[in-house]
């Protein structure tokens, strides 16, 4: 080949390696132009053909999207796989406050404690100046004075049939453990009463050690090294249990059905949890509040997995709005388990009655326990934000 063909060939791959990259540019660039028209066009309704917005349309991973069309979708085909993800909001009806709601939220009722701020109750390097406050508050929230509530036995019911692979809590409370849900289901994310550890030598304490220290009045101190015993509820500024981070990938694998109960959806990394199934997965949200939705516009982040119920690109997220109880309820019955839900309910409510401890207004450990079990209230976690470090932020 003549150094002039030579030539010749070079301008031409430069010619085509140019003309090449300019597509390459003009086709990303014509491809973000086109999904911000389509975003417009179609969830703002602001131009657009009709046929741009039939472009948009995903099949449905079930045909009816409402809590009706849900039910009936289960009834017929079942899910073999479930995962349950819950905040505060399923345990407000038992008599346990929530945090942040106006007046009735903990946050809300801290005031005795003279802290300086509300937040200092669940905060480590306040609670290793100061624990007598945590304490105090603790004595009035022990678990083992408080009756798991109808949505808290619904996700039991859900094991015994089988289909529950996991179950994760923000709630600190221990009720999910009181329904007989075995602990091996139990994801708790912000920890719980249920384990203590010296915060010097790190010996472990159990629950009913801590118990008895708490209603004695006495600051739980280490019998090693005199240090305080705190139990193990993930405080600000403490990382999430490691098994938060290392149960999703099995559990959300195959995950056909994830439940949403009671949670703002707010609190990081918990809230992430909403991203882990995958795309068939339907997500059943029962909340108080409609909560979970993208917070921006959703052409910003591609990979946006916020819950869409009620919006035109939905395919796969159902919304209950309204008390938690009342949601799992209505879902029993129209499953056809409301009678087995109920005999649950009896039953292992009456075992737990009997072994309530007797209160200083003299009622004996048979006597119906003074919590709001069956007096129905709103049901929400107004959480506060946390960063996206993997760090605690109280649910």
């Amino acid at each position: 080949m003549s150094k002039s063909d030579k030539k010749k060939d070079e301008k031409t791959s430069q010619a085509t390696h140019f003309s090449s990259s300019d597509e390459d540019e003009g086709g990303e660039d014509k491809a973000t132009m086109d999904m911000i028209r389509r975003f417009f066009a179609h969830t703002l309704n602001l131009g657009g053909s009709v046929d741009e917005k039939e472009d948009l349309k995903v099949e449905k991973v079930i045909p009816d999207l409402s809590f009706e069309g849900f039910a009936a979708h289960w009834r017929e085909h079942g899910f073999r796989k479930i995962v349950t993800m819950v905040g505060a909001g399923i345990s407000t009806s038992a008599g346990i406050p929530d945090f942040r709601s106006p007046g009735s939220g903990l946050y809300s009722n801290l005031k005795k404690y003279k802290l300086p701020h509300p937040t200092a109750i669940f905060d480590l390097d306040y609670f290793e100046t100061n624990p007598a406050p945590f304490f105090a508050l603790a004595k009035e929230l022990y678990p083992g004075s408080f009756i798991p509530t109808p949505a808290h036995y619904f996700v039991r019911l859900l094991d015994k049939k089988g289909l529950l692979q996991r179950h994760y809590t923000q709630n600190i409370d221990t009720l999910d453990r009181l329904t007989g849900l075995p602990e091996e289901k139990i994801i708790e994310a912000h920890g719980s009463f249920h384990t203590n550890h010296c915060l010097k030598c790190r010996k472990e304490y159990d629950m009913a050690w801590m118990k008895t220290e708490i209603f004695a009045d006495r600051l739980p101190t280490c019998k090693v090294c005199k240090g305080v015993v705190k139990p193990d509820i993930v405080f600000f500024g403490e990382n999430l249990p490691a098994s938060f981070y290392e149960s999703p990938e099995e559990d959300f694998r195959d995950c056909d059905l994830l439940i949403i109960m009671g949670t703002s959806l707010e609190v990081q990394p918990f809230a992430s949890l909403v991203q882990r199934p995958g795309p068939r997965c339907v997500r059943l949200l029962i909340n108080r509040d409609a909560v979970g939705q993208a917070s921006f516009v959703p052409w910003m982040n591609p990979q946006e997995q916020s819950l869409s119920y009620g919006k035109p690109n939905n395919t796969r997220d159902v919304a209950y709005l309204g008390d938690c109880d009342a949601g799992v309820l209505a879902l029993a019955k129209a499953l056809g388990w409301d009678d087995e839900l109920q005999q649950l309910i009896a039953k292992e409510k009456g075992k737990l009655v009997k072994k309530q401890p007797q209160r200083e207004s003299g009622k004996g450990q048979d006597d119906e326990p003074s919590t709001a079990t069956n007096k129905a209230k709103p049901h929400s976690d107004k959480d506060d934000k946390a960063s996206s470090s993997g760090r605690h932020s109280r649910t």
